[in-house]
């Protein structure tokens, strides 16, 4: 199994900054995708950024140019600096890991999630 803890979220006004970590422990023996998504209230979980092992990223055109995911390899952890934040980006922000255990391949695994509410 594997674990995903988040931590960063607050209360921040718009234009302000945060940075989220998420750092996945367990029985892994390789990480291929980590990412983040939100789900903002009455809506559909939405991805915001992805980023492969190799340092690949994809990001959501919402976010581009504001937010950044970066990852440490050898510390499993993933991390989103978002600046200029907006009302909009209110949400809770879930971690997301596609992962290999010495028992499973290739699994999907979510952190608990995190609430980011920005403030006009």
């Amino acid at each position: 199994q594997v674990q995903l803890v988040e931590s960063g979220g607050g209360l921040v006004q718009a234009g302000g900054s945060l940075r989220l970590s998420c750092a996945a422990s367990g029985s892994i023996f390789s990480i291929n995708v980590m990412g983040w998504y939100r789900q903002a209230p009455g809506k559909q979980r939405e991805l915001v950024a992805t980023i492969t092992s190799g340092g690949s990223t994809n990001y959501a055109d919402s976010v581009k140019g504001r937010f950044t995911i970066s990852r440490d390899n050898a510390k499993n952890t993933v991390y989103l600096q978002m600046n200029s934040l907006k009302p909009e980006d209110t949400a809770v922000y879930y971690c997301n890991a596609e992962a290999t255990t010495l028992v499973d391949y290739g699994m999907d695994y979510w952190g608990k999630g995190t609430l980011i509410t920005v403030s006009s």
